[in-house]
């Protein structure tokens, strides 16, 4: 009960910070937003089938279908991986200092951050799946909610990893470039934009080293209607063994640090 409490603590104040400027919110969602409207009409001309590896309806269904689940795990990867900077800007501050001096779990210092990073994901989430909505995603409900769980696993894993890192290196100036020379090659491995299938066989090879393309392609088989095959099961065995161990590596790091 008292990590519990430890842990809405911290999320309760990291939420009110975040509160007070609204408006990172909007922005951490308005790239994919922009990929939806710029990038997302290019699809529905492609011929049917071809982003399905089927025969598919084809047109604008197939297009978001394909196109949306991949730019959620876009945004899960962009807004988990960056927050490591504010905890670096507390350290600096001396504020991760004075919480040595509390009870308040060093465990717990990480989990209401992470959940701060979740909540704020699933709301943007939501505002991207509507506005897929309005170009033309047509989903099962299911779908939508599963889409929810990969989410929250991606995002509690990369968040987890995220303040980690930057614990350890406290400094922007090699948290950025880092980051940078992680994300997005895991973006472009994961066929985000288009599937990996197109591409020649040693891509396709490189790209099974992402945990994010399994995840990708999970959800879009839940978007297609498909829940029960072998594709799925990959999907939600590495999205929950990768948040499993990203937040235990996580945790270990915020014990030893702040002890």
């Amino acid at each position: 009960m008292a990590f519990i409490r430890d842990t809405l603590f911290v999320y309760r104040r990291q939420q009110r910070l975040l509160l007070r400027v609204p408006v990172f919110i909007f922005v951490g969602v308005l790239q994919p937003i922009l990929y939806l409207a710029l990038f997302g009409p290019l699809l529905t001309r492609l011929p049917a089938g071809t982003l399905t590896g089927g025969s598919g309806a084809g047109g604008t269904a197939e297009a978001y279908r394909f196109f949306v689940p991949g730019l959620l795990i876009q945004l899960a990867l962009f807004g988990s991986t960056f927050v490591g900077f504010a905890i670096i800007s507390e350290w600096r501050a001396g504020i991760i200092e004075r919480y040595r001096v509390t009870p308040v779990s060093r465990v717990a210092l990480l989990t209401g951050r992470v959940l701060r990073d979740v909540v704020t994901l699933v709301v943007q989430s939501t505002v991207l799946i509507g506005a897929g909505v309005a170009f033309g995603l047509r989903a099962p409900v299911g779908a939508v909610l599963l889409s929810y769980v990969f989410i929250v696993l991606v995002a509690t894993g990369l968040s987890s990893l995220s303040y980690a890192t930057a614990l350890r290196i406290k400094s922007e100036d090699a948290f950025a470039p880092l980051v940078n020379s992680v994300v997005v090659p895991l973006i472009l491995l994961s066929g985000v934009m288009l599937p990996m299938t197109l591409g020649p066989g040693w891509l396709q090879g490189i790209a099974r080293i992402s945990p994010y393309r399994y995840v990708i392609d999970a959800m879009r088989e839940a978007y297609a209607g498909q829940y029960w095959n072998a594709i799925m099961a990959e999907g939600i065995c590495v999205a929950a063994g990768t948040a499993a161990l990203l937040l235990w590596l996580g945790s270990r790091v915020f014990a030893s640090e702040n002890s």
